[in-house]
């Protein structure tokens, strides 16, 4: 039985560019300078001051511009081998709970420092971008809040969660994720975001939480149920309708795990990257129909318009 790895496109340069390519442009090669997608034709046999042969090179007849699959993507000005970005791409998309930098950077033969930066150009991919509002008329949306890693700024707390990162997501039974680096658990911080990502037919669930208490006090949803965890409830059955956060609570299980070992001040810095990757995976998981070639392949439509230098992703979170 054949692995996977041994696709072309993992092993070979040409066949990766070429792979990217079918990915990037569906429908023919488009100009990243003046975006004309007619007058572009193949540049072969032309070298880099190295005197390597510059693979996949084109040039548009309208701006007279040269380019190859890689301009205005996060590969973009990348020395590795696009095929290695293939295999890194492949294996963080692959992976439950992610891939470790270290991981990559022993796998992939890379330095653990270019294996960090290559990870989080690849998050920056995942990153969906999409404004759609999630569930609809018979569907069930749940929300929760968790506590991870350590503010930098913030002495540890002996009591209570003040010294650490919130993060609020919305889960889609039976679909999408989506989820957001907030300041704090109150009223005016997160209902606001609920309101705007989910759609007003959906039946929302929640726990017990004061912040909640209101939330379609105006009538923004279709329902609104909770389930009270001081009182060791946590899904109760409303006649057909299952009542509890369990699927909310099983994505964050998930995303912990995956986020044992990250250093406090990549949490809080990064944390917006890993959500998005998590969110990512969550979303074109297999029970929806997507495996992991797909996925990766999924990944890698979102690298276009994204750029992520190293100074920009090792700078402070402002």
């Amino acid at each position: 039985m054949a692995s996977v790895f041994s696709e072309a496109y993992f092993q070979d340069e040409a066949a990766a560019f070429e792979r990217l390519e079918t990915i990037v442009w569906p429908n023919g090669p488009v100009c990243p300078h003046c975006g004309c997608t007619g007058r572009i034709r193949p540049l072969t046999g032309v070298k880099d001051k190295k005197g390597r042969v510059r693979l996949g090179l084109r040039k548009c007849y309208d701006c007279k511009g040269q380019f190859t699959v890689r301009k205005g993507t996060v590969f973009e000005d990348s020395p590795i081998p696009l095929h290695i970005w293939f295999q890194a791409a492949f294996l963080m998309c692959s992976s439950k709970k992610g891939v470790s930098s270290n991981q990559l950077h022993r796998t992939l033969g890379v330095t653990l420092k270019t294996a960090w930066f290559m990870s989080h150009r690849l998050r920056e991919a995942m990153r969906s971008g999409d404004l759609s509002p999630l569930g609809g008329e018979g569907k069930t949306v749940e929300a929760d809040e968790t506590y991870i890693g350590r503010l930098v700024d913030v002495p540890k707390q002996r009591h209570g969660y003040a010294h650490k990162n919130v993060v609020l997501t919305l889960v889609e039974r039976g679909g999408a994720a989506r989820s957001w680096h907030v300041d704090t658990t109150t009223v005016g911080t997160l209902i606001p975001i609920i309101r705007a990502n989910v759609a007003h037919e959906t039946a929302m669930m929640t726990d017990q939480a004061s912040w909640y208490k209101n939330l379609n006090k105006d009538g923004d949803f279709a329902s609104h149920d909770s389930v009270d965890h001081s009182k060791d409830e946590y899904i109760r059955r409303d006649g057909d309708r299952m009542i509890g956060t369990n699927t909310v609570e099983g994505y964050y299980s998930i995303f912990k795990r995956g986020m044992k070992g990250i250093y406090q001040h990549c949490s809080e810095r990064h944390l917006h990257r890993y959500l998005a990757e998590f969110d990512f995976r969550y979303s074109n998981r297999v029970r929806l129909g997507v495996n992991d070639t797909e996925r990766a392949t999924r990944a890698l439509r979102g690298i276009v318009g994204r750029r992520l230098t190293y100074r920009d992703s090792s700078a402070p979170a402002k």
